[in-house]
């Protein structure tokens, strides 16, 4: 049992680590934040960006959905739970409404105050010609079009994404923190640490393209990477304590992670990069490309 806790300390450590180098390469290296360079770098940086889109959307449809309808159906049948009503989707929707709901408030205080900062059109000014990925008033002046949906990137929804992903990160370290075998917490840590690096990385690309500040960008990786290691440590409680209500707490929480990720996914990250213009088809090839790269690791275990 000693060598099996330190093989879980190990794994905690492993994944604060890699978690926080793949995390800070975007946020560190200045490329990533500069918005208003050549053609060359709005279009790299766009179809990165894409690429991330690809990465979340196959994380949201191929991982935290089937992993969460598995954990809540599991519970439901144990306490012999039989109604016609869809329990699970309705957690679901429950996460994806409270994040609509937060963030129409947040969104109206702002409109009741007459700020301007992330009320833009959707739809381009057809009178100006080109556009950028930036977000500052100084693009706007210099006479390009500004082609962005400020409140699809937010710092609003860039801290929802955030919180969706951390909360998903604990239930990944939970599930290394609950195994009773050396072999099988190695068997998850090596498929969490792929797929977390890759996940951060582009949280990463997120976050410092956005209005986040690079002190809370910072902040935010931080405190992610340390979710996971947080996961291990409270999975390694619950075994002890043997909670008899604990998994199914855990698979409430997982859906309304779940209805979080699906809002985010879809309502701001592809939105936002399908309806700039330039280049469809090369941007569909990257999220095809960021998608085939998580499926490929999900079909490999």
């Amino acid at each position: 049992m000693e060598y099996l806790l330190q093989v879980k300390i190990g794994a905690l450590i492993g994944l604060l680590l890699l978690t926080l180098l793949f995390g800070f390469i975007p946020a560190r290296v200045k490329w990533f934040r500069d918005t208003n360079g050549t053609e060359i770098h709005r279009t790299v940086l766009s179809l990165i960006s894409c690429f991330a889109g690809g990465v979340f959307l196959a994380a949201c449809l191929l991982d935290i959905i089937p992993d969460y309808l598995s954990d809540i159906n599991t519970e439901l049948e144990a306490r012999k739970v039989e109604i016609s009503f869809p329990v699970p989707e309705f957690i679901m929707a429950a996460g994806f409404f409270t994040v609509l709901i937060l963030e129409r408030i947040v969104l109206n205080c702002r409109e009741m105050r007459g700020s301007q900062e992330e009320r833009a059109p959707l739809i381009p000014n057809s009178n100006r010609n080109g556009h950028s990925h930036g977000t500052g008033p100084d693009l706007e002046s210099s006479g390009h079009h500004v082609h962005v949906d400020f409140q699809a990137h937010s710092p609003f929804r860039s801290f929802m994404l955030f919180l969706s992903l951390s909360l998903h990160s604990v239930f990944e370290g939970l599930a290394i923190g609950l195994q009773s075998t050396n072999s099988k917490v190695l068997e998850i840590c090596i498929a969490i640490l792929v797929h977390k690096s890759i996940i951060v990385f582009s949280l990463s690309v997120k976050l410092v393209q956005s209005a986040v500040r690079p002190l809370w960008v910072a902040t935010y990786i931080g405190v992610f990477a340390m979710m996971s290691p947080i996961g291990i440590g409270i999975g390694i409680s619950v075994t002890e304590a043997h909670l008899a209500a604990g998994a199914l707490i855990q698979a409430i929480l997982e859906g309304l992670a779940a209805g979080t990720f699906i809002y985010i996914t879809f309502l701001e990250i592809l939105p936002h990069e399908l309806n700039s213009p330039g280049k469809q088809l090369l941007k569909v090839l990257f999220i095809l490309l960021g998608f085939s790269v998580m499926a490929s690791l999900t079909f490999l275990g």
